[in-house]
This record gives structure tokens, C-alpha cells and sequence, in this order.
């Protein structure tokens, strides 16, 4: 039996903290816009920047069918849908999340085009050859079996359709330092080097593989995020409000682990054959 994907997210009140920060910024639900929410519902890092960097790769025509493989809260979905005109199905295994993201994309008017549902990526809930294209954000390095999730992902996705990937894969000098944005302390983490990952997707039946370096992208965007919060300038609106109170612990060990090479953030992008 697969073991069901670790999530080190699940704290029950993500949804009112998001109300609370959204009201501290002077935004109401009855107004609010996609665009207003990104500084925190694209809970990965680099934020709405990487969700609309890895956009502009994508090949999705008005219409197309998307899978979002550990949605988080919809971020990624709704403006993907919004961008396109396609529809998005996304899953995620914290409950609480897909909680909060079908209420952010009914607040939004997105419910039309952005279904979310709890589920494990490692076995999806959907027909074979379903989806147009894929993507995960952020999601691998919390699942403890990336063979299985590559085949299902695979499986779900229609003929010359795209998958893409980021991740923040285990570096050479290996053994990150904790907490990290999807661990506290190691535990539900299962980052492998990004060959190995490349090799999975093979495995999986993907071909053309493109791999794209990010780590120098990923550390600036830490950077950045780091001087905010030593000037104590974090807007209300943010990521830091899903990482809780380690926030800052969470966010300074990510860029160390880049900076000493413990860490190792790349794009993917792969299709299956047509």
C-alpha cells in the first residue's frame, strides 16, 4: 500500500487567519480579487513571482482541462484559470487547505472554473488520460514515494500533454538545516538530488526533459524576504501567516540550505509522449 503524502501543513485556522490579514490590509470578501490575495496564497517559494514565471512556459489553450498535484490553497489554479480560460482541478492532502482554497475561489467568483479537492497524489482521483497538462508546485519533497506520484501523474494526463515541476532538490552537501518551509524537523521530508528525480519521470514514461536551475532566484527571494522581516516591514498579507510562528526560522534555513549547497531549487519540464 502507498503511504499517503506527509503534509506539514494542517493548522485548522488558515482560513480566518487569512480573513484576519486580509482585513488588516483593508480588503474585504465581498470585493476582494485574485490578484489582491497572491501575496499569500501561492505557498511556495518565490510566491506569485514563480506561479507566473513557470505560467509563461506553459503551453494551455482556452479550454484545456489542468491538474494542480498539492494545490495548496488555489493561488496557482485561479490565476492560471483566470490567465487562460482553462479549467483547473486541484488536490491537496491538508485538509484545511482545500478548506480555505474553495472558499478563497468562491469569494473570488473562480468556483466555475477551480474545483479543489482533498486527495493523495500518489493516487489520484481521476480517469485515465483526463488532463491537458500538470504541474506540482513545491510539492515532492513531501512525498515519500516520487515513483508512484510520477506514474499517476503520468496516467491522469492525455497524450502530448505537459507536466511541469518545481522543487527544492537535496543538494551535494546534503542534510538541510531544519526548520524549512515544509518541515520542522525532517520528518515528511523525502528531498532527493534532482537526477534522481529526472531519472523518476523517465521511469514514469515522460520524455523531453528540461531541467532549469533556480537556486540563485530562489536565494534572492529569500533574501528579500528576510530584509523585510528584519526591518519588522512584512506586509499583513503574506506567506509568513500559513508558516506560522517559525516563519523566520523557516525562511533564513531555506536560504542558508541554498547558499551552502545543501539545497538545490530547479523547474522541470517533461511530456508525455503523443
Amino acid at each position: 500500500m502507498t503511504d499517503p503524502i506527509e503534509s506539514p501543513w494542517g493548522a485548522a485556522d488558515i482560513f480566518e487567519r487569512i480573513l484576519d490579514a486580509m482585513r488588516a490590509s483593508g480588503l474585504t470578501t465581498g470585493s476582494v480579487t485574485i490578484e489582491q490575495l497572491a501575496p499569500v496564497d501561492h505557498i511556495h517559494a518565490r510566491g506569485f513571482a514563480a506561479t507566473r514565471e513557470l505560467a509563461d512556459s506553459l503551453a494551455i489553450r482556452a479550454g484545456d482541462r489542468i491538474v494542480d498535484i498539492g494545490c495548496g490553497i488555489g493561488g496557482p489554479a485561479r490565476y492560471l484559470a483566470d490567465r487562460f480560460g482553462c479549467h483547473v482541478e486541484g488536490i491537496d492532502i491538508t485538509v484545511p487547505f482545500v478548506e480555505a482554497g474553495n472558499k478563497l475561489s468562491e469569494m473570488t467568483g473562480m468556483l466555475d472554473c477551480v474545483t479543489i479537492r482533498h486527495g493523495d497524489g500518489q493516487k489520484l482521483p481521476y480517469e485515465d488520460e483526463s488532463f491537458d497538462g500538470g504541474y506540482a508546485q513545491h510539492v515532492t519533497m513531501n512525498v515519500a514515494d516520487r515513483d508512484r506520484f510520477f506514474a499517476e501523474a503520468f496516467r491522469v494526463l492525455r497524450p502530448g500533454a505537459f507536466f511541469a515541476l518545481t522543487e527544492h532538490g537535496l543538494g551535494a552537501a546534503g542534510t538541510p538545516h531544519h526548520p524549512v518551509p515544509w518541515s520542522d524537523d525532517g520528518a515528511g521530508a523525502y528531498l532527493l538530488p534532482p537526477e534522481r528525480t529526472i531519472a523518476s519521470l523517465g521511469a514514469a514514461g515522460f520524455q523531453e526533459v528540461e531541467v532549469v536551475g533556480t537556486g540563485e532566484e530562489y536565494l534572492q527571494g529569500y533574501r528579500k524576504m528576510i530584509s523585510l522581516m528584519d526591518e519588522g516591514a512584512l506586509p499583513p498579507l503574506g506567506v509568513h501567516i500559513i508558516l506560522g510562528p517559525a516563519a523566520s526560522e523557516k525562511i533564513r534555513n531555506a536560504a542558508r540550505n541554498i547558499e551552502e549547497s545543501r539545497t538545490r531549487p530547479v523547474r522541470i519540464m517533461c511530456r508525455k509522449p503523443a
